[in-house]
């Protein structure tokens, strides 16, 4: 593929995904709903069928919910190399496993093969950019757009930049990734686990925590989330649930009382080892947990419920008049 005239970035109209997961398949479906034609390139046997039949899966859902009117699965299709993919997108997006070696391999071949305006993504949940885009050409248009799964359907995208990205390209990134229809939050600073993950992983740490000493099952600790903070999370997020539970005084207040709290051992900080015993209590307590259900079924409600949160939180917004724009 010859470079662009003047080099200069065009529409972006074809999508590329590199790597078929269940990342991967996500930005699929989200790019084919929102009508662009989608190149992928996936080494893995029978790679191509999985992809179309999760596509397959989800699609009634999400056409019953709206998608765009040229939306059509049959814009998919699959290159027979990774630089076929490359050469033939305007924007890539790449979804490989979290391995630093593979994903310089990677973006070293997709960035020599792409145009030097198309805009090269990785779906990373935490390594550095500079690191893996070390021997990336053109390194000013390499970013990071880390979405949140199902993807399809979960709105954030972490958009992170390199030490050589340029702010063009992270402006241009996060104008695309609102096309798809998602909220593209630039990440300040380049580090480890961004924002959304470190926040996840320290709850996540506390709960093996509280398993690991007996205090409560995966069940009890999903429980605790689900019928407390996690009902305030999905509208107000942490800080603002803070400020109104300082009452009038707001924030000022709520530090001076509660924040004494903090100096408290409540806490671990670093994870427990994964021993044995703790790995079998967290999968028989996730087991009691999908019950009878097969993943299929819960992947399922996962989607419709997440879809009718959505729409009642629009419905609850534009009562209040709060605006929440993308």
């Amino acid at each position: 593929m010859s470079p662009r005239q003047n080099n200069t970035p065009v529409e972006i109209e074809v999508f590329a995904a590199v790597g078929t997961g269940v990342i991967g398949s996500g930005w699929i479906v989200r790019a084919l709903t929102h009508g662009l034609d989608v190149l992928v390139w996936d080494p893995a046997a029978g790679a191509e069928a999985a992809l179309r039949q999760r596509i397959d899966a989800v699609w009634p859902t999400l056409e019953a919910n709206g998608i765009d009117a040229t939306a059509s699965r049959d814009r998919l299709r699959f290159t027979q190399s990774l630089e076929e993919c490359a050469a033939s997108a305007d924007f890539i997006q790449e979804s490989a496993p979290e391995r630093l070696e593979l994903k310089r391999e990677l973006h070293a071949r997709l960035s020599a093969s792409a145009d030097p305006t198309t805009l090269i993504s990785s779906s990373t949940s935490g390594l550095l950019p500079s690191e893996f885009y070390r021997d990336a050409r053109h390194p000013e248009r390499c970013l990071v757009g880390h979405p949140f799964n199902p993807v399809y359907l979960l709105p954030l995208v972490e958009v992170v930049g390199g030490e050589r990205t340029s702010d063009e390209s992270r402006q241009r990134a996060a104008a695309f990734y609102r096309r798809l229809g998602m909220r593209p939050l630039q990440v300040r600073k380049e580090v480890p686990g961004f924002i959304a993950d470190r926040l996840l992983e320290a709850l996540w740490r506390e709960g093996l925590h509280l398993i690991n000493d007996g205090v409560a099952t995966s069940g009890e600790i999903d429980d605790a989330i689900r019928f407390g903070a996690g009902l305030r999370w999905s509208f107000m997020g942490t800080f603002l649930t803070y400020t109104l539970a300082g009452g009038d005084a707001g924030m000022r207040h709520f530090m001076a009382q509660f924040g004494p709290a903090l100096k408290l051992p409540w806490s671990y900080l670093e994870a427990p080892e994964l021993s044995e015993t703790l790995i079998d209590r967290v999968v028989d307590g996730t087991s009691a947990q999908l019950g009878a259900k097969s993943i299929g079924e819960l992947e399922r409600f996962r989607d419709d419920a997440l879809i009718a949160v959505q729409e009642a939180l629009e419905r609850t917004r534009r009562a209040h008049g709060i605006e929440e724009t993308l």
